[in-house]
């Protein structure tokens, strides 16, 4: 049985595939999906022994999910103790706005990052590079 796809905008249908690339000082990640999209996707290259910014968001929701490689993941649980995770593969780990994390990779490793839109900071508790906390105003194109 075909769709009734009449109840649908036909104009605001896209084919063409989108693609931004940034590099990173641990890597590089890839963004594969629409600025004005109500979600974000990301696929995520981290070198062996680098890591991310010991950071949390203040309204960003995202789930990350490893894909290659062997990384483990600091977070905070229930009583905001950090913890280390080693992380599975083809595992999802949800982070919810003021939950502290960092993922490191001990190889070279590939995940995922499924989000709510890029809102709000990103307090980064500590980062080997001296990031700044990133905020709103700092994401706007020039």
């Amino acid at each position: 049985m075909e769709p009734d796809t009449n109840q649908f905008n036909r104009e605001e249908f896209q084919t063409k595939p989108f693609y931004v690339k940034r590099d990173k000082p641990w890597g590089y990640e890839i963004i594969y999906t629409p600025d004005d999209a109500p979600a974000v996707g990301k696929i995520i290259q981290v070198n062996a022994g680098k890591r991310l910014s010991l950071q949390y968001h203040d309204k960003k929701i995202e789930t990350l999910c490893l894909i290659k490689g062997k990384a483990e993941i600091t977070t905070t649980d229930s009583n905001n103790q950090q913890i280390v995770i080693p992380m599975e593969l083809e595992k999802g780990y949800f982070m919810q706005p003021g939950q502290i994390h960092r993922v490191r990779a001990i190889s070279d490793i590939v995940f995922i990052e499924s989000s709510t839109p890029e809102s709000g900071n990103t307090y980064r508790l500590e980062d080997d590079t001296n990031r700044p906390t990133e905020t709103e105003e700092m994401r706007k194109p020039e």
